[in-house]
């Protein structure tokens, strides 16, 4: 099944928050994930820079972090939703507020906006998603071993129903992975890159994967 970009949240067995981004596309699959400076930033492969005049959506902040969270996207509403949590903004407000103002995407697929937000420590993260019909902002209680999950497409209700209950990833590395191959993950289609955040006495670790 094809449910294009995917935000999860998790619990490691070890007990450290986790986040995950991946970008699932058939339109534009040359691209990758970039960290700089604690911030992730989706980009085109070397020799597809031109894909950029094809649409504005395509390259944008998937990670940043601010105030002990982590903020995990879909497209360019990372930025606003962090300036939100910077000002002390919860979580719920700053994810209802920045998807509001930046809306879907105005592309042919109406494609919805979705982001992930965890604590470096809370047991409680969110999932969100603004689509064209609807607006959906819901708190999870992180388990370990446990990982839930919204997409643009199909699976687009933050829901207990779009769930892992195997999730066996300890690090950032094998964060990026899990969302590519890893348990409900692998029956989904056309990985193409991947991002990930594991809380750590610094902060979080981040890591990406090129597929």
């Amino acid at each position: 099944m094809y449910v294009g970009r995917i935000v999860a949240i998790a619990r490691t067995k070890d007990n450290k928050n986790c986040a995950m981004y991946r970008v699932s596309s058939r339109s534009f699959p040359n691209r990758e994930a970039r960290e700089n400076d604690g911030v992730v930033s989706i980009m085109p492969r070397a020799g597809f820079e031109a894909d950029l005049q094809k649409s504005p959506y395509i390259a944008y902040n998937c990670v940043r972090t601010a105030n002990d969270y982590a903020v995990v996207t879909n497209g360019s509403h990372t930025d606003p939703i962090v300036e939100k949590i910077k000002m002390g903004m919860p979580p719920r407000d700053a994810l209802a507020l920045g998807l509001l103002a930046m809306d879907y995407e105005k592309d042919d697929y109406n494609t919805p906006r979705i982001a992930a937000v965890v604590h470096k420590t809370d047991n409680v993260a969110f999932l969100a998603t603004i689509r064209h019909d609807a607006v959906h902002v819901t708190s999870f209680t992180l388990e370990a071993g446990q990982a839930f999950y919204v997409a643009t497409y199909e699976h687009n209700t933050p829901s207990c129903h779009y769930m892992d209950k195997g999730f066996t990833a300890l690090t950032a590395a094998e964060g990026c992975d899990y969302v590519v191959e890893g348990g409900v993950f692998a029956e989904l289609k056309n990985p193409v890159t991947s991002t990930a955040v594991v809380a750590s006495e610094a902060g979080f670790e981040i890591a990406t994967k090129v597929i």
